[in-house]
């Protein structure tokens, strides 16, 4: 059997030989270069966008900055994992995750962004959500979870929400994860094999292949009727975790303007 000869330049084995490149190239058996390399340089580059989260956190602080970044995306599509990666380092007092359950009652007798305002950022304070209102989009008439009218009346007027909150000096990026059927299978697979994983799984998620053509029509009007000029949508194709982490929050820092 030939082996595939790799080419490594001075930088690639400088990378190599350091301490996560060591880690990388030794930890398995079977020695990859190429595998610990696109690694090393994948942790490389998220520090380096760890350390101007960082920063991009202090200016928020500093400057009483309300931000809202909302993560979308189908099942097993990534979402919380990129959160963690953006999150890992910054200061924990002053930032929030929103992950919200099935509404209460009482909730479900709101208005429909009732609960979602009681989660907004105050002054100095950066608020992730992991799925936001735009559940009523997709996943809730999808699955039957409300009715048309509730749908219709979200969709028109989810914009004129959106604009208040800008209007009112809060920094809002909608990023959605896409990735393909086959992909959310692979994933959904793994994720039932791992026992330690295995509560991830709702019934909702084993029915998402079922519905994936009814998911995809949804979230092509999601993106037709709610992307503008002051809230777009950022879609990052995320069948590959690492690169879909890194566009992530290479969006994040070049669309809140910390450096000014």
């Amino acid at each position: 059997m030939i082996k595939e000869e790799v080419q490594l330049s001075a930088e690639d084995v400088e990378l190599l030989n350091s301490k996560d490149g060591l880690h990388a190239l030794l930890r398995n058996k079977k020695v990859d270069c190429r595998k610990a390399l696109n690694e090393i340089k994948y942790i490389t580059e998220l520090r380096a966008y760890q350390e101007e989260l960082i920063k991009l956190q202090n200016w928020v602080i500093e400057n009483g900055k309300k931000v809202v970044i909302i993560f979308e995306g189908l099942d097993a599509a990534g979402k919380g994992g990129a959160i963690r990666r953006i999150t890992e380092y910054i200061n924990p007092r002053h930032f929030k995750i929103v992950a919200l359950d099935i509404p209460t009652e009482d909730e479900s007798k709101q208005w429909f962004f009732q609960r979602y305002i009681n989660r907004l950022p105050k002054p100095g304070e950066i608020v992730f959500f992991d799925r936001s209102w735009y559940n009523r989009a997709v996943v809730e008439p999808v699955n039957g979870f409300c009715t048309q009218k509730e749908y219709e009346v979200f969709m028109d007027q989810v914009n004129n929400f959106e604009q208040m909150l800008v209007q009112s000096d809060t920094h809002l990026l909608k990023i959605y994860f896409s990735i393909s059927k086959e992909e959310q299978a692979k994933r959904f697979k793994d994720i039932k094999n791992n026992p330690l994983k295995r509560w991830k799984i709702t019934p909702v998620d084993e029915k998402a292949q079922e519905l994936w053509d009814e998911y995809t029509d949804y979230k092509d009007k999601m993106f037709e009727s709610t992307t503008t000029d002051h809230a777009p949508w950022k879609i990052i194709r995320a069948n590959k975790k690492s690169h879909a982490r890194l566009e992530a929050i290479k969006y994040i820092i070049e669309n809140i303007p910390y450096k000014e």
